[in-house]
């Protein structure tokens, strides 16, 4: 049972770039030299995830290694979005083994990330595990309407995983262009204590309260449809 709604499980893609994206990928995908695999593009994922979090480490130093992030946040994307394109173009999916080694692989990419965010010194590591927390609950969430609906969705609010990369060069460039911005603080009170809060803490607060509304929206709804799908029993 488990294993046909794995493979049976419609991708739910609506992003703003998505059908740009598909014909990029399957562009890329039919130019692969045939020693190129699937799992060798998720890994390649994962080394880009390494050089983000590289990057915004050693930003602590020196602001330019944000170039560095933002070139790992592209070989992350060719890695991570390349496999299973790869995969469907040659006609060799594995939906049990890819379904496991995808997710897997996604959350340590996400945690590694997110870490690297928050040893950038730009912003507190306090405010980006919980950016990092708020996306692994969405991420539960998508794994586990994969199994309960047939359903992957990829996107919240026409934003999807490429989104969000962007964004976060955008982010890193202005950072590393602009000094007043990555200099810019605010301190205020708290309960009796001092807090100081940079620019880029306040965007990564914007994104927690975001996706915070994306899962309580997502929830509510997922909840309202499973308890039609399976209603409480008659009862005598």
């Amino acid at each position: 049972m488990t294993n046909s709604k794995i493979i049976d499980a419609v991708r739910i893609q609506t992003s703003f770039l998505n059908a740009l994206e598909k014909k990029l990928l399957v562009w890329l995908a039919e130019r692969q030299p045939k020693w190129v695999t699937s799992d060798m593009m998720s890994y390649l994922g994962v080394f880009g995830a390494v050089v983000i979090a590289t990057g915004y480490i050693l930003a602590a130093w020196n602001i330019n290694f944000l170039w560095l992030s933002s070139l790992g946040f592209v070989i992350n994307w060719y890695g991570d979005s390349l496999d299973g394109t790869l995969a469907r173009v040659r006609k060799t999916q594995r939906p049990i083994y890819g379904y496991y080694l995808d997710h897997t692989l996604d959350v340590i990419n996400e945690v590694i990330i997110f870490v690297g965010v928050g040893l950038s010194g730009l912003i507190h590591l306090e405010i980006a595990l919980l950016d990092l927390v708020m996306y692994l609950l969405l991420t539960i969430n998508v794994i586990m309407n994969a199994h309960l609906k047939k359903e992957f969705k990829l996107t919240y609010a026409k934003l999807g995983p490429t989104e969000f990369r962007i964004l976060m060069i955008i982010i890193n460039t202005l950072f590393a262009l602009i000094a007043s911005l990555r200099e810019f603080s605010h301190s205020f009170m708290l309960c009796g204590k001092e807090f100081t809060f940079s620019t880029l803490d306040y965007i990564g607060i914007v994104i927690i309260v975001v996706l915070s509304l994306m899962h309580i929206t997502t929830v509510r709804s997922d909840i309202k449809g499973y308890a039609k799908i399976d209603p409480l029993p008659n009862q005598e």
